[in-house]
């Protein structure tokens, strides 16, 4: 089993900066992706941004030049600098860790962080 302990939402004014971050531990063997989605009441869970085994990035058009994904190898740690920040960034993030194990994908979540970005 893989845990995932997430850390740093909260409450922000419009154009201000937070930092999430995430650690993961317990059964983990080879990664696929780390990242972030987001979710509103209502929507269906989307990708904030990602980085791959590999250490690609990907970012949800929304997000672009905005945020920024970073992990720590040695840790299994994945942050998200988020900066500019919108009333619309406002949703729940789940950290997500999806790897590979006999073959098959499979994908842990966090519990989730509430970011809420009002004046």
């Amino acid at each position: 089993q893989v845990q995932l302990v997430e850390s740093g939402g909260g409450l922000v004014q419009p154009g201000g900066s937070l930092r999430l971050s995430c650690a993961a531990s317990g059964s983990i063997f080879t990664i696929l992706s780390m990242g972030w989605y987001r979710q509103v009441p209502g929507k269906q869970r989307e990708l904030v941004a990602q980085i791959t085994g590999g250490g690609t990035t990907n970012y949800a058009d929304s997000v672009k030049g905005r945020f920024t994904i970073s992990r720590d190898n040695a840790e299994y740690t994945v942050h998200l600098q988020m900066s500019s920040l919108k009333p619309e960034d406002t949703a729940v993030y789940y950290c997500n860790l999806a790897q590979l194990r006999i073959a098959l994908r499979i994908d842990y979540w966090g519990q989730g962080t509430q970011v809420t970005v009002s004046s």
